[in-house]
């Protein structure tokens, strides 16, 4: 292999690997990308699961928030983010409750007929004036070197908004702001996607979780990206290739010295490879291991995933909402304030939600772009599912008896509010089965490397140094001067956002502050 040396060697090719390589090659540093799997991408990537269906699904990861437009614009990227017309639909028996993101006035109308007042609806706007003020002031620190907590609080300058995020568990908030359970339950589905707690967890895990999907990109809208999830990690592979970076597939890295090396596996050759620095786009829990640590506790992630696609979409209990709006923006299904936190208990008995909290959307009615001309012609549409506390201990003894149970869980409650059978919309593939994939923490584990199926690599942190040696760092440093993380683990890491990758090729080109 030539030459030798790298500059930079980023083990993995996730997102955020294929960020810090597109960074440090254009800045002109050597760079050598190792990827384990036959593809680049990681969780972000788009699939066609089913024989003889013209679709490309984004089968892990889904939607786009917190992706700066700066690493856009630095890397130039050619991509679409594209919003969506509707926010979010949350049916309630027969009737249901819609955010409309074009009009203020038909939303009102929904919370008005929901809760049978204007309190909710004017709590709503309040909260949604609050975290547009935290998502305008924290979103331009995430690329920055860290701030302290005291620099972060003043620069929120809020002390209603810092107090609420940092100092108190978000449902003292939403039981003191709200009436409606069910509105409640539409604001805590933001706290606990991927992260298992209650509303009332006094470890604030919740609260970190909903500070990160309200401040994406300065506003906290949840984008669809348009041709899938794979179109974004394949044109941060082309800027990293076309700025002189080399990206090898296939090859299962073994070992990091810290002193500057790699060593990895093709095929049934194993090499050693230097490099000036090491960024680990893996979970730390992989890290400690590839440094020859003891290791660590496994994180557990807690999510269900279910692709499918649709002949049509089916028909709703609530006459008065569309199909076509109800499943445009975020479906959520059973995630009112009680029935999440009772999930959350048979959930942490060891149990399998009984009727599983999920939420539903449909991205090709934002983009249909995914799908094939016949299949667009046909009405065919793809859907997507996202179950809540389904925690990777519940799919240990019996993998398969439990992704049973979960997918069985989750349509008995999406169909609960349906007019007709979900099944019944199902497009059969070319084999005459119904197109429907789901993915638990345990396929999460052996299919994309995600320790405990965790999509964050573990419990999230705040967005600013938690101690005062941490200011003016990346938060990608680790106890070795020439590793870096660069993945989900780091600090400000998780979910879509390059924003790990682009602080740890900062730490090389600009150092700390």
């Amino acid at each position: 292999m030539n030459p030798s040396r790298y500059d930079a060697i980023v083990v993995g090719g996730g997102h955020n690997g294929l960020t810090a390589a597109a960074y440090l090659a254009q800045a002109g540093r050597s760079v050598l990308v190792l990827e384990r799997q036959s593809q680049v991408g990681g969780a972000a990537v788009s699939t066609a699961p089913f024989p003889r269906v013209d679709v490309r699904l984004s089968r892990y990861s889904y939607l786009v928030s917190l992706l700066p437009s700066r690493v856009i614009s630095d890397l130039g990227l050619p991509i679409e983010l594209r919003s969506r017309r509707i926010a979010s639909y949350t049916p309630d028996g027969d009737s249901g409750l819609l955010v409309d993101n074009t009009d203020p006035g038909r939303s009102a109308a929904s919370f008005a007929a929901l809760t049978g007042g204007q309190n909710d609806w004017h709590a709503w706007e309040r909260l949604r004036t609050l975290t547009g003020r935290l998502a305008t002031r924290v979103a331009p620190t995430m690329t920055e070197p860290l701030l302290s907590q005291a620099e972060m609080r003043e620069v929120v300058g809020d002390s209603a908004a810092w107090d609420m995020i940092t100092k108190r568990p978000l449902g003292e908030m939403l039981e003191e702001e709200f009436g409606s359970d069910t509105v409640r339950g539409v604001v805590l589905t933001d706290a606990v996607v991927g992260t298992f707690a209650r509303a009332t967890d006094p470890s604030l895990l919740q609260n970190r979780c909903y500070l990160y999907h309200v401040i994406g990109n300065g506003t906290g809208a949840w984008n669809v990206p348009v041709g899938g999830m794979g179109r974004v990690t394949s044109a941060l592979a082309d800027a990293a290739l076309a700025a002189g970076a080399q990206i090898r597939t296939g090859t299962e890295v073994t070992g990091i010295n810290p002193e500057g090396a790699v060593t990895f596996r093709d095929g049934d050759a194993e090499y050693e490879m230097g490099a000036g620095h090491i960024l680990a786009n893996v979970a730390p829990v992989t890290l400690d291991r590839l440094l020859g640590g003891p290791g660590s506790d496994v994180p557990e992630g807690s999510q269900l995933k279910i692709n499918m696609v649709l002949s049509r979409l089916p028909r709703l209990r609530d006459g008065s909402v569309a199909p076509g709006d109800a499943f445009c923006g975020t479906f959520h299904v059973n995630e009112g304030y009680a029935a999440l936190d009772a999930a959350y208990d048979q959930a942490a008995g060891g149990q399998i939600p009984a009727v599983a909290p999920c939420e539903a959307y449909c991205h090709s009615l934002t983009d249909d772009s995914i799908l094939g001309p016949d299949l667009r012609a046909s009405g065919a549409h793809t859907l997507t599912v996202f179950g809540l506390h389904m925690p990777a201990s519940l799919f240990r003894a019996d993998p398969a008896t439990a992704k049973q149970q979960a997918a069985r869980s989750a349509m008995r409650s999406i169909n609960a509010v349906l007019a007709e059978p979900l099944e019944d919309c199902l497009l059969p593939d070319g084999d005459g089965r119904p197109c429907l994939e789901v993915k638990t923490p345990a396929d999460l584990e052996t299919e994309a490397f995600l320790p405990g199926g965790h999509i964050f690599h573990g419990d999230l942190s705040w967005p600013f140094g938690e101690n005062p040696e941490d200011a003016g760092r990346w938060g990608v440093e680790t106890r070795h001067p020439r590793v870096l993380v660069c993945g989900a683990g780091a600090r400000r890491g998780g979910g879509i956002s390059g924003i790990g990758g682009q602080n740890a090729a900062m730490a090389i080109l600009r150092g700390p502050a």
